[in-house]
């Protein structure tokens, strides 16, 4: 398995490579004095491929590749298992892809991992992602659960397909971690630190407040990129958690 999560608030945070370029991407995380954890998501992974995630580990970094693969058992569990002998350490799946598809693809990440002599990766499903609305979710998706029904009811699903943890809103952290007990990780989105915008995330909560909630850690993107001085930002970050 995996090392065990550092009490270093450095470890704690995950900087989202979102909207950049390649070259972009690889030269900011390079420059963020005591950056530990990056995100690379669709965008980023589309323009360059799978290449972008050993120049990342290359510079001593922990990648989290958040793809939030859904499709059928067999290609969820393919896809899994290149990304963790990519060295990825945190892998996204959707938890609506069903209690089959979730246990193929941890299985398969196993096997991917330790066919490439790598530390076995998290998996993390993805409940319902922090731009829906309640009103919004029912009513385009038509569903009747609310989403503090939904969600939990995905995280339980996960759990008991053996996935190791779940991505959640901050302020559906301090349910799930009840009924979920640690090791189980609780990753959130939605993060935004004193004064800064809230954008198009619709839950969202401090990074001091999300870690008292229960979240094991925290991916912070625009408040992080967009500084004037993103080394000060992060630091910033690190010191609400301390």
């Amino acid at each position: 398995m995996a090392p065990l999560l550092s009490a270093d608030p450095a470890e704690r945070i995950i900087v989202a490579l979102d909207g950049m370029a390649p070259d972009q991407a690889l030269s900011f995380a390079a420059q963020v004095e005591g950056l530990r954890w990056v995100k690379v998501g669709l965008e980023l992974f589309v323009q360059v491929g799978p290449d972008v995630v050993a120049q990342l580990r290359e510079r001593g970094l922990r990648v989290f590749l958040d793809l939030k693969f859904h499709d059928i058992p067999a290609t969820m569990a393919g896809a899994c298992r290149r990304a963790a002998a990519l060295g990825a350490e945190l892998i996204t799946v959707h938890a609506c892809a069903g209690s089959k598809a979730l246990k193929v693809a941890q299985a398969a990440a196993l096997e991917g991992a330790q066919q490439a002599g790598l530390f076995a990766p998290t998996l993390l499903a993805v409940t319902v992602l922090t731009s829906w609305e309640e009103q919004r979710l029912q009513r385009e998706l038509a569903i009747t659960q609310g989403i503090a029904e939904r969600v939990p009811a995905l995280a339980q699903l996960s759990s008991t397909a053996g996935i190791g943890g779940c991505v959640c809103s901050p302020l559906e952290a301090a349910a799930l971690r009840a009924q979920h007990p640690e090791p189980f990780a609780l990753v959130t989105p939605g993060i935004r630190p004193k004064g800064s915008a809230v954008g198009d995330q619709a839950r969202v909560m401090g990074p001091a407040d999300a870690i008292a909630a229960g979240a094991s850690q925290l991916v912070i993107g625009r408040p992080i990129l967009k500084a004037a001085d993103p080394s000060a930002a992060f630091a910033t970050c690190c010191g609400e958690l301390s």
